[in-house]
């Protein structure tokens, strides 16, 4: 059986599926109506679990599942309540075979405006989540679990009845004497008696039990959620881990070496310290990591506190609450969805045009929860906006511009499941009055495309990346020193040679990639401040072929009146194209939104801030790719470079 194949693999043998599967991190805007969201997750042939949490208003955890007795049946894990059934204002509605449906409750789906929900979705499957429902007993005993493998972490929760209701957790790094409480930031203590777990380990089938209330008190109703820890799986069949790392209180602090890049996160300082909860679709980078604890109902802060990176997460605070010296910090981590490469270019990329309001509007129309948005005005020109999901929204860069970071608060306010969220916008970025807008999103993808933050050191290294396949041009920035050119790559120049992005400038020599060759898992770069300079901060942007879906390459320019047809080994044609010239010349992109048509196309330029040329014909459709003219690229023998998706 491939590795492809066996991620796909649902068979009873517990092979590993593709996580996008079992596992998401969904935002939305609450809207005080019944709302289904789609994010590819069976939820009512397979069962789950959904934990929903305001990120911007401090209401308490909403967690609802399908083993308890309805979907609507909520319980919080920052209290120690009994469950909660509100059919007036209901919770959710329906577990679907692609999602869910919530209803209009204030703790998963009101109008509450800023920066809306965060909901994390655990589908059951073996060897990675399962959930069991029992009544206690009061004496020692075990109770079967359907994991098929190591138990990582578990969380037992009393939800029906009295007495003791709090978030018994086990984590397999502290054995079985010891327990925690989500819904506290106690310590993890021994508990000598044997009282929680009955001193036992759980096994792959069974989980052991004391005599404590908080765990089988008799005649008393139980949930326990099972996390599996993945670590004596195959590599590429590994989904999660649960581990620990032992602070140094610096902020050059631990790392966890997971063999993958996470997506969600859990923490906690196993002394007093409050649980941590962090997420890629929220951002977790070198800028800004969105932060909550699910033993407390404050609202979303963002610090610097870890860095996920293509084969584990940094902690990057000297902070007590992540990284007390020699103390352990436990974590349970999900792997990042690059596990499969896309069946088509629309799972991954996406056109919208739009006119500008100034005002607060939701755009949806992309299909999924992408991670780049490029943002430019088409009638009015202006910069070319660069919106990263691993940076917080209000935080954009330009294309255009040698500009680190720049905050446009209030502009694009947030990333949600279909699209995103803007405001007022005076800058002409995103939705400025009457101005026409074209947007482009960008999805993550195993083959296709990738986003790496990374720090610079000053010496030439290597960056690891999650591309799964050689890159074959590459977009670097910093982000948090003005004046530093965008780096550009592409094969067709070598690794000897560079272009920037900002810049009409033809290709030259510098050693930004230390003359070295990126890999299928890391990229080379030089000691230069393009894109390695000490103490800077980067983004880097990776972009590969993959067959039928996207083409980076190269065509030759025939002459004026001379048109060029670009194969690029597709079926219907490119939806977005973008050429420049080894020469000097500009960043072309064109779309299919706009128009790639026989007659005039709309132009724009990444390097300028010119209103889109719409009475020339430099394009027109070629179903392999796209055909280009010799009015635009000009004398014969030129070459370019090109990026296309179908």
């Amino acid at each position: 059986m491939t590795i492809e194949r066996k991620l796909l693999s649902t068979s009873p043998s517990g092979d590993a599926p593709n996580v996008a599967e079992v596992f998401s991190t969904g935002l939305h805007q609450g809207n005080g109506t019944n709302t289904a969201i789609n994010n590819g997750i069976d939820l009512a042939g397979e069962g789950g679990m959904v934990w929903v949490k305001s990120r911007s208003a401090a209401e308490n955890h909403a967690i609802l599942d399908s083993e308890r007795t309805s979907v609507n049946h909520m319980i919080s894990s920052n209290t120690n309540a009994a469950e909660s059934n509100d059919t007036g204002n209901p919770f959710m509605v329906s577990f679907n075979s692609n999602g869910y449906t919530l209803g209009v409750n204030g703790l998963t789906n009101a109008s509450l405006g800023g920066s809306g929900y965060v909901a994390w979705t655990f589908r059951k499957k073996k060897k990675f989540f399962d959930m069991v429902t029992y009544t206690g007993n009061g004496s020692a005993r075990t109770i079967s679990h359907g994991l098929n493998g190591p138990v990582g972490m578990m969380i037992i929760k009393r939800y029906l009845g009295s007495g003791n209701m709090n978030w018994e957790t086990f984590h397999r790094s502290q054995g079985p004497t010891k327990s925690g409480r989500l819904n506290q930031p106690a310590a993890f203590g021994t508990d000598a008696s044997g009282g929680y777990w009955n001193s036992t380990a759980p096994t792959d089938s069974v989980f052991s039990l004391g005599t404590d209330g908080g765990v089988n008190s008799n005649g008393q109703t139980y949930i326990a959620y099972l996390f599996a820890d993945n670590s004596s799986e195959d590599a590429e069949e590994q989904m999660i881990k649960c581990g620990t790392v032992t602070g140094n209180g610096n902020a050059d602090g631990p790392v966890a070496n997971l063999g993958w890049e996470p997506q969600f996160l859990i923490t906690k300082v196993v002394n007093s310290n409050n649980w941590q909860i962090w997420d890629s679709t929220r951002g977790v980078t070198n800028e800004n990591d969105r932060r909550l604890y699910p033993n407390l109902a404050n609202v979303e802060d963002s610090s610097s506190k870890v860095n996920f990176n293509s084969t584990g997460f940094k902690i990057t605070s000297s902070s007590a609450s992540i990284n007390a010296s020699g103390v352990e910090t436990i974590y349970m981590a999900i792997r990042a969805p690059m596990m499969k490469e896309p069946e088509a270019a629309t799972e991954v990329f996406k056109t919208l045009l739009r006119t500008g309001t100034n005002g607060t509007a939701s755009v949806t129309g992309v299909g999924f929860p992408f991670d780049v948005l490029i943002s430019r005005s088409r009638n009015n020109g202006g910069n070319t906006a660069v919106f990263n999901r691993l940076f917080l929204p209000s935080k954009v860069l330009h294309t255009n511009e040698t500009a680190a970071l720049i905050d446009r608060t209030g502009k694009l306010t947030s990333f949600d499941q279909d699209g995103f969220s803007v405001g007022a916008d005076n800058e002409n970025i995103v939705n400025a009055s009457n101005n026409n807008y074209v947007y482009n999103a960008f999805k993550r993808a195993k083959g296709f495309f990738d986003v790496v933050a990374y720090s610079g050191t000053g010496s030439a290294r290597t960056q690891a990346h999650s591309l799964g396949v050689v890159p074959e041009m590459m977009w670097v920035k910093c982000t948090n020193s003005n004046g530093t050119e965008w780096g550009v790559y592409h094969t067709a120049m070598g690794n000897t040679k560079f272009m920037f992005l900002q810049s009409t400038q033809a290709a030259s020599t510098h050693p930004l990639w230390n003359d070295t060759n990126p890999t299928d898992s890391v990229f080379s770069l030089g000691s230069v401040a393009e894109t390695n300079g000490n103490n800077k901060n980067y983004i880097a942007y990776l972009f590969a072929t993959l067959d039928g879906i996207s083409k980076v390459g190269t065509f030759v320019s025939g002459g004026s009146g001379v048109t060029v047809n670009v194969d690029c080994g597709f079926s219907n044609g490119a939806r977005f194209v973008l050429i420049k010239a080894l020469t000097t010349d500009s960043w072309y992109f064109w779309d299919t939104a706009r128009g790639i048509v026989s007659g005039n196309d709309s132009r724009l330029s990444l390097d300028s801030t010119n209103a889109a040329v719409t009475n020339q014909d430099n394009i027109d459709p070629y179903s392999a790719g796209f055909s280009l003219n010799g009015t635009l690229i000009g004398n014969s023998g030129n070459t370019f470079i090109f990026y296309a998706i179908a």
